[in-house]
């Protein structure tokens, strides 16, 4: 099994069940998979090969999601970027990862511009809201409604294997350097399955997430509520507990995940 054959499943299993709330936006599963499918098949038309590298800067949003599913369908290696680099970290990172193609969006078009990401060798550049003119950039830069609208809603034959390299996460480099660390579908899947099993998820199940899914955990809760065919509640407000614990109750959330300092925060501020 591969990760992405998570949201192929539940599109086809609960078409019409939400799999994403963002604010305003409440994502089905057919929704999801259709945009997941339509960026990967954008991908394969701009060159991408299996094994290729492409980086993710972007807060946690519907497109994020979309993004990371759909670099897995197209046969690239999904990695993910933390959202508080500063430019020469970013220029670095980018350099090790040797990446083909960068998603981000407005928010980090200037750290991106600061960082000079046209050195590593990035050939495409995906904006979502795209507020600069990128005239002077050496690769082409794209917007993020090019490259998910239109296509087809088919999920994509690439030939893929469970040992390929799905996604490299950087470690947090409180000890040294960041170190990226390569993980297969294998590994993911396995590791998602063990999740699912030992905490009794099902169907029924609505996470709420304010970790970033750049995070190992972030990414481990999207992944397992996706396997069951759960939902995930994104929330970036956590510096307002008031408004994190209302939407809990509005949404009906069953689940909440956090490291010490966020439930400190919690019982300090709420």
């Amino acid at each position: 099994m591969l990760i992405h054959h998570f949201i192929e499943k539940n599109a086809v299993i609960s078409p019409d069940k939400v799999a994403v709330v963002c604010d305003d936006v409440r994502c089905t599963y057919a929704e999801l998979n259709a945009m997941a499918n339509n960026l990967a098949g954008w991908l394969l038309d701009q060159g991408l090969k299996s094994g290729d590298r492409v980086a993710l800067l972007l807060n946690n949003s519907v497109e994020y999601v979309v993004s990371y599913y759909g670099i897995l369908k197209a046969g690239g290696v999904a990695a993910p970027l933390g959202s508080d680099l500063k430019p020469d970290r970013l220029r670095i990172l980018m350099q090790k990862l040797q990446a083909t193609a960068l998603i981000t969006s407005a928010r980090f078009e200037r750290l991106v511009e600061a960082a000079g990401c046209s050195a590593p060798g990035i050939h495409r550049l995906l904006v979502v809201g795209p507020t600069r003119s990128w005239n002077d950039a050496t690769f082409v830069t794209y917007s993020w409604d090019e490259a998910i609208s239109g296509g087809t809603t088919t999920n994509p034959v690439v030939p893929q294997e469970e040992r390929n390299l799905a996604s490299i996460i950087f470690t947090s480099g409180s000890t040294g350097q960041p170190k990226g660390v390569m993980l297969s579908h294998a590994n993911i899947v396995a590791n998602t399955s063990s999740i699912c099993q030992y905490l009794g998820l099902s169907a029924a199940d609505r996470q709420m997430v304010v970790l970033p899914f750049h995070y190992v955990m972030g990414k481990s809760l999207l992944n397992t509520h996706m396997a069951v065919g759960g939902s995930v509640v994104i929330n970036n407000r956590f510096a307002f507990p008031a408004d994190v614990l209302q939407q809990m109750a509005r949404e009906e959330v069953t689940g909440f995940s956090g490291v010490p300092s966020t439930y400190a925060y919690l019982m300090h501020r709420s």
